[in-house]
Formats: structure tokens, C-alpha cells, sequence
């Protein structure tokens, strides 16, 4: 299959203005921007045909062309990364199988999580995918502890048996204390997606839903309009990942880097 990677990214935010251009230091103490390990991560994937930052913003193209990245300028409508990958495809030099939308927020993404959505995609009958990640213990303490301190932090998944998708929410699903008495696991969901192209531009025009207005989730757009989002299931493989949401994610994001000796 001919895949692409997309990563999107906007200069504005309620939570964090500028997010894309703040920098992480790693384990050799060299700071790099957000949106430049987001590229390093991209370009760490095996089997994809390009990669490429996604932006309306000046500051980010000027920033991302600087390390070698390549640049598709959208325009400023996009309300959410879907939305800007959907408009990215008018763009691409070349029309590909699946769409990878990797957030420009999570530079810790292995690449074998990206690897297994475009496996996923080999079924011609999945039109969406997603990883998500069984938590443990410490990882799940900490989804617990965001929600506790009031910060909109990681997404939680709950999906059916088979995979599909049954609901997405920034509440640790299910019941955490009811979860962890029943032995039911809580999946932490990775911020990144494969699409079909046809899949993206019916997206782009779908009004927003009640659940992804109140969510905050890009998701649930294809679940409130009877898309089924296939759930890829993934291993940590003694990997740790994490996003950056907020400030406050960055000396959690850099120490990582440095336990694990990523430059």
C-alpha cells in the first residue's frame, strides 16, 4: 500500500500557545522542537512512501523546512488535525492508500505502533484505525492523577472484542476503582490515526457532533456519523509514551528521553 505520514500542526491553543515550537531536551542535552522530534519520530517508520508537517502557520513552516521537513501549507479553517489532513489530500504530489495523521504532540510514539495501523489497514474493510495501549499500574496512577488535579490530559478507549470502537473520552474509562476490582483493563488511547482517503474527505464534511464538541475529541466524529474505528492494540515493548498536552508534560516528556537515550 502506498502511505503517507501527515503530521499536523497549528500555533494556537487554548491549553499551550506555540506548542509545536517548544523544545524538549534529550539524553545528550541538545533541545530540539516539538514538532522537529514529532518528524525524528515520523521518520523512524519503515514502510511509508513520505512525511510531511502540516501548518498555517509561518512560524512553524519557517521552523520545520529549517530541519529538512517537508511542508504542505493549509489553510486556517481546520478545526482539528482530521480536518487538516482531510484538506492536505488536494496537496499530497500523489494520492496514497492510507493517510497517517501522526499529532504533533506525541514525539514518544514508537514506531511500531505506526507500523501496526498501516498493517491494520490491509483489511480493506477498516476505513479508520487507532493504537491504544493497556496500561499499567504507574501509567494508569498517572491518567488518574491528571483527571485528580483537574488537567485535560490522555485519552482513555473502551472497544468491543472484535476491536471496534465503542467510545473515547478524557475520563479514565472505564470506572478506574470498579476496573481495577473487576480486573477490567484500562487502555490508554495513542494519539495517532490511519484513514482512508474517502473516509478523511467525508469527514471534512460532517458537521461537529454533541460527543466531540463535548470530548474534545476528533474521533468521535467518525463513531457519531456510523464510521466503525478499528482499535489496534499495541505493546509498550519497554517503551514509555506519553503526550504533551500541557506545560507540565515537558520535564515528564524530557525525562523520559533521557531514561531511554533518545537524542
Amino acid at each position: 500500500m502506498h502511505s503517507v505520514i501527515l503530521i499536523p500542526a497549528r500555533y494556537p491553543s487554548v491549553r499551550f500557545p506555540g506548542k509545536p515550537l517548544a523544545l524538549l531536551t534529550g539524553a545528550t542535552g541538545e533541545a530540539r522542537s516539538l514538532i522537529r522530534r514529532s518528524w525524528d519520530a515520523a521518520r523512524e517508520v519503515s514502510g511509508v512512501d513520505g512525511v510531511y508537517v502540516l501548518t498555517d502557520d509561518d512560524r512553524i513552516a519557517e521552523a520545520s523546512r529549517a530541519f529538512g521537513a517537508e511542508v504542505l501549507m493549509t489553510s486556517d479553517a481546520p478545526r482539528n488535525g482530521t480536518e487538516r489532513c482531510a484538506e492536505a489530500l488536494d496537496l499530497l504530489p500523489s494520492m496514497p492508500d492510507v493517510v497517517v495523521n501522526l499529532q504533533g504532540d506525541a514525539p514518544l510514539t514508537p514506531p511500531h505502533y505506526v507500523e501496526a495501523l498501516v498493517e491494520a489497514m490491509a483489511d480493506a474493510s477498516v476505513e479508520m484505525a487507532t493504537p491504544v495501549l493497556r496500561t499499567e499500574p504507574h501509567h494508569l496512577e498517572a491518567l488518574r492523577a491528571d483527571r485528580k488535579a483537574g488537567r485535560v490530559g490522555a485519552t482513555t478507549a473502551i472497544f468491543r472484542e472484535d476491536g471496534t470502537a465503542i467510545y473515547f473520552s478524557k475520563e479514565v474509562l472505564p470506572f478506574a476503582d470498579r476496573a481495577a476490582e473487576t480486573g477490567i483493563p484500562v487502555f490508554h488511547h495513542v494519539g495517532c490515526y490511519a484513514y482512508r482517503p474517502d473516509a478523511l474527505r467525508r469527514y471534512a464534511a460532517w458537521d461537529m457532533g454533541p460527543l466531540e464538541t463535548a470530548e474534545g475529541l476528533e474521533q468521535l466524529r467518525f463513531l457519531e456519523n456510523g464510521v466503525p474505528v478499528r482499535c489496534v492494540e499495541v505493546e509498550a515493548r519497554g517503551r514509555a509514551f506519553w503526550e504533551l498536552n500541557n506545560p507540565s508534560d515537558i520535564p515528564l516528556i524530557e525525562d523520559i528521553m533521557r531514561r531511554e537515550g533518545i537524542a
